[in-house]
């Protein structure tokens, strides 16, 4: 089954991003077609401006990722001074995931039918002014709500971001290395959560919620003089699928919900039965809904590319094993070998680094290497840090175990996000950018909150936390559990680029490079030569 781009209508190898051009060789119908459109058709020497973008987008991604991990830290800490228990603490955590993994959907249609500098500029704001109230309140519930409001907000800053990225750079090694950076700056974000809260934590807890307040107004202020209008958007009602948007949001909202409470009441309980029955029936409804309307929320006919699938399954193992197994570590540095989270933070140091440091050489690496080939060496990775951590005894210290554990899994984070969310989105065309983000960045989330539950219900069932032995044999089962995603993401990886080798070569290409367009599917076209003088 060999592809064919819709625009040009040659054959083309699945995920391999196409080889880069040095720009004398850019043909003059691509340049003609990118310099009409506004594009960044370079990958280097971009000006100021160019630069500034980049950094609004990347740091509202960057806080986004910041703000899933960073606060786990510091819920002991809240649930001192607050005098909340443990079922309490963990809504502070889930009702940020609640609202940015059940609305990424909604946000990203939102943000190619209202326009995108709109919704991200105003869901930053959003961001910004709830991440300093809920610094300040005491009221416990409020704080949860305030995180709620922050998880939305940052479901309408990821797809907007994204699309803005992709509708401003020419595909090609401009956009991968915008992709890069900005996907790398979101893993980093996520990375250094653990470590930003630590250090925060040490100072107050407080301190932790308001951080990202006073830099997303930052972004915000620098975007208001960066982010490109765009194309003015004919909006109607009649476009909005507003049931396709209420189904899909509400049973993404009830399926992340239940999960999240089922360690507490119960699986087997009849509300966590009800709950996912419930969602099941949305999402009946839902795919109904979007076979009839005319402006579908989702064009299911986006879901064809086996590449697209291949990417929003890699995100949600990945990052469902990734916050899993971050919880276990937590946990056990803090109960079992008494760590502070300043010595959590300077711990988790080295895989932010490792994350951060990969974000300047990740476009060269999309250029020259099929994507699910490098997902699979980030899956391997994973898995070779998440056995190397299995192997923990009591009384082992960091160098012994954590700090391999540590180099891989930063390794595999590098490898594995950027290339998703290249994947998920490549060949897509602009109109539809906003929603193939938000389907690949709602896998990501919805994976992570679904595995965090799991994992907390195994380790609940392994008995008393604070006995190291219990511990450490609950700890075991979620180990192996996050091992297997892992080696359930590296064989699909794996077939997904045999497949595209496969058809390359049945294709009569080259597995290596794509095949070069034939001359009758490039519709010939006038294009302006540029004068001798030029």
């Amino acid at each position: 089954m060999a592809f064919t781009d819709r625009k040009a209508g040659s054959p083309v190898v699945p995920g391999r991003r196409e080889a880069p051009r040095a720009p004398h060789d850019e043909s003059p119908l691509d340049r003609a077609k990118h310099v009409a459109a506004g594009h960044v058709t370079s990958s280097a020497g971009w000006p100021a401006r160019t630069w500034i973008l980049l950094v609004v987008l990347a740091g509202a991604l960057f806080l986004d990722g910041l703000d899933v991990s960073m606060v786990g830290v510091a819920l002991p800490s809240i649930g001192s001074d607050l005098g909340m228990g443990q079922g309490e603490l963990q809504w502070i955590v889930s009702g940020y995931v609640l609202g940015y993994g059940g609305l990424l959907l909604l946000g990203g249609r939102v943000s190619d039918l209202l326009g995108r500098r709109r919704v991200f500029l105003v869901a930053l704001g959003v961001f910004a002014v709830a991440s300093v109230a809920s610094a300040v309140v005491d009221i416990d519930m409020l704080i949860v709500a305030l995180r709620f409001i922050k998880g939305v907000a940052a479901a309408f800053t990821v797809p907007a971001g994204l699309s803005i990225i992709t509708t401003t750079f020419a595909e090609g090694p401009a956009r991968n290395r915008a992709l890069s950076i900005y996907t790398v700056c979101g893993a980093s974000g996520f990375s250094l959560g653990l470590v930003f809260g630590g250090l925060l934590t040490e100072w107050s807890w407080r301190a932790t919620l308001m951080f990202p307040g006073p830099v997303a107004i930052g972004l915000f202020v620098a975007g208001l003089r960066v982010v490109p209008r765009g194309e003015r958007v004919a909006f109607g009602w009649a476009q909005f699928d507003v049931l396709g948007a209420a189904t899909s949001t509400s049973a993404l909202l009830l399926l992340v919900f239940a999960v999240v409470r089922a360690p507490e009441i119960g699986w087997a309980s009849t509300a966590t039965i009800g709950t996912f029955v419930a969602a099941a029936v949305l999402a009946v409804a839902f795919l109904v809904i979007e076979i009839r309307h005319r402006h579908p929320l989702v064009r299911l006919g986006i879901l064809r590319s086996y590449l697209l699938v291949h990417a929003n399954i890699s995100g949600a193992l990945m990052f469902g094993g990734y916050v899993a197994f971050q919880f276990v570590v937590t946990l056990y540095l803090q109960d079992s070998l008494g760590w502070t989270p300043l010595a959590m933070a300077l711990g988790f140091l080295p895989a932010g680094l490792i994350v951060a440091a990969s974000a300047t050489r990740m476009d060269r690496v999309l250029d020259r290497v099929p994507t699910p080939l490098l997902i699979a060496v980030g899956f391997a990775a994973f898995l070779g840090g998440y056995l190397w951590f299995a192997r923990a005894r009591p009384g082992m210290g960091y160098v012994d175990f954590l700090l391999p554990t540590i180099v891989l899994l930063g390794i595999g984070f590098a490898l594995t996000f950027p290339s998703v969310t290249s994947q998920g989105t490549a060949g897509v065309d602009d109109d539809e950018q906003g929603l193939a983000s938000g389907l690949v960045n709602t896998s990501v989330q919805i994976g992570g909150a679904v595995m965090l539950a799991v994992v907390t219900a195994v380790l609940s069932s392994s008995g008393e936390h604070n006995r190291p032995g219990e511990l450490l044999g609950g700890m075991t089962t979620a180990i192996w559990l996050v091992s297997t995603l892992s080696v359930i993401g590296f064989v699909g990886a794996v077939a997904v680029s045999w497949f595209g080798r496969r058809d390359a070569v049945a294709g009569g290409g080259r597995p290596d490079e794509p095949a070069a367009p034939s001359a009758a599917a490039v519709p010939e076209v006038s294009v302006p030569q540029p004068c001798a003088h030029c």
